[in-house]
Formats: structure tokens, C-alpha cells, sequence
């Protein structure tokens, strides 16, 4: 018998989206028009891992991060490198894979402590730990913040009910789907999602996946407007023509 992935993955999440469908109208819209479900946390590596991904890729396209957590990972055979041995490696060796001074500081930061003991990040250490929790004790870390710990919550450890106020895809989706006139700061955002609970990581989801389909929509709706002035200009240039001869 043929297991499908992705029917159990949606399968998982189809709870989540007969609340969120039932209580919120206007998100219920933005479901139906982006489709299935595909949120899964990214279980391979360590805590750690996770983490030290989410600072190489702050403030980065995906591509120029995925390339220089690629030359990191190179320093160590092609793998992740553990609390003591980011921290054993010199600057000037990080400096040359790409990574900023600043966020170099940040993984030493966050390798030191992890290492010390002082941030324990072993899953049997963090794991049953709820949200706010584990949100006082990362944030302990240089460039980590409460926006770094929410994909940390959603992407790594699956927790179902984040809703990421701070992100600047939530707001303008939600400034989108809402229609409404101002960007949305973070407590509209905890006003408006507030009926989302238990569920707000698959509304999470759903917001950013919203964002993507607009962005693909727009290049067809700029030709189809170039295409009409096309079409409105031509006629004008024929009745010149016949005035000339």
C-alpha cells in the first residue's frame, strides 16, 4: 500500500482549518484560494542547528544565505558545527565564508552559551518547555529575538498556536486580506488573530503563502494594462497617417 505524504501532512492540519474556516470568514477566503496545507516542521540536525540557520539567514535573501551557511557548514566536512566547535574556529575563518562581523558575533554568542550550559538547547532540556518560556531564554542570545524564536517555535518545534506580530509578511497579509486601509501594527495583529488560537501557525501559514500568490499575479495584470494603452494608442496613430497624405 502507497503511503501519500502529503495527504497525511494535510491530514494533520485539516482540524486546524475547520477552526480557523469556521471562526474567521476572511482567512477562510485566503484558504480556499491558496489550498492545501504543506507546514512541516524541519526535524533533521539539532536545536542548535536550527538556530544557528535562522541567524545566517536574518536579514538575507534565501539564495546568498543558503550559499553562506553552505561555506560554514564546508569549514566542518560539510556539516553543522557543534557549540564548541564554532566556537574554537577563528573570526577571520568565519569572516571569509561570508558572514557579517555582526553576525558573527551573534553565532559566538549563542555557541558559547549553548556550550557553558548557561542556553541549553538538548531537546529533553527545551522541548517540554512552553512558548513564553522558551522564548525568555533565547532571546538571552545576541540577535536573537522574539521574531527569531517564533520561526524557531513554528519551523523546528511544530508548536501550532504562534502568531508572529513582529513579522512584516503577516501584517501586510493581513493589511491585504482585511483590506484595510493603515498597516497593521503588532497588537491589531494579536486583536485580529486572537480567534485563531489553538490554531495560529497554520493561519500563520496561510497569510505568508498569501503574499506569494499576489506577488505572481502582478506581472500578468501590468502586461494586461500595457496591453490595453496598446490597443488605445493605435487607432490615434492611423488617423494621423491619413491626415499626412
Amino acid at each position: 500500500m502507497t503511503v501519500d505524504p502529503e495527504r497525511i501532512l494535510q491530514g494533520m492540519h485539516d482540524p486546524s482549518i475547520r477552526h480557523l474556516k469556521r471562526v474567521d470568514p476572511v482567512l477562510a477566503t485566503v484558504i480556499d484560494r491558496v489550498g492545501p496545507c504543506r507546514l512541516e516542521p524541519r526535524r533533521e540536525g539539532t536545536h542548535f542547528d536550527a538556530l544557528v540557520r535562522s541567524i545566517v539567514y536574518q536579514q538575507l535573501s534565501g539564495k546568498a544565505a543558503s550559499t553562506i551557511l553552505g561555506r560554514v557548514h564546508a569549514l566542518y566536512g560539510n556539516r553543522s558545527p557543534t557549540p564548541a566547535e564554532l566556537v574554537a574556529t577563528p573570526d577571520e575563518t568565519l569572516r571569509a565564508a561570508g558572514l557579517s562581523r555582526q553576525k558573527l558575533s551573534y553565532l559566538k554568542d549563542l555557541a558559547a552559551r549553548v556550550e557553558a550550559g548557561a542556553v541549553p538547547l538538548a531537546a529533553d532540556a527545551i522541548d517540554h518547555l512552553g512558548d513564553e518560556e522558551i522564548i525568555d531564554r533565547l532571546v538571552q542570545v545576541k540577535g536573537i529575538g522574539r521574531w527569531t524564536v517564533h520561526m524557531f517555535l513554528i519551523f523546528r518545534l511544530g508548536r501550532p498556536d504562534v502568531l508572529p506580530e513582529l513579522d512584516l509578511g503577516i501584517q501586510n497579509a493581513i493589511r491585504r486580506a482585511y483590506r484595510l486601509r493603515k498597516q497593521p501594527g503588532p497588537k491589531d495583529v494579536l486583536r485580529i488573530g486572537k480567534k485563531w488560537t489553538p490554531h495560529a501557525s497554520v493561519a500563520s501559514w496561510y497569510l505568508w503563502r498569501s503574499l506569494e500568490g499576489a506577488r505572481q499575479v502582478k506581472p500578468a495584470a501590468k502586461r494586461s494594462k500595457a496591453k490595453k494603452s496598446a490597443r488605445k494608442r493605435a487607432p490615434a496613430k492611423r488617423r494621423t497617417t491619413r491626415k499626412r497624405r
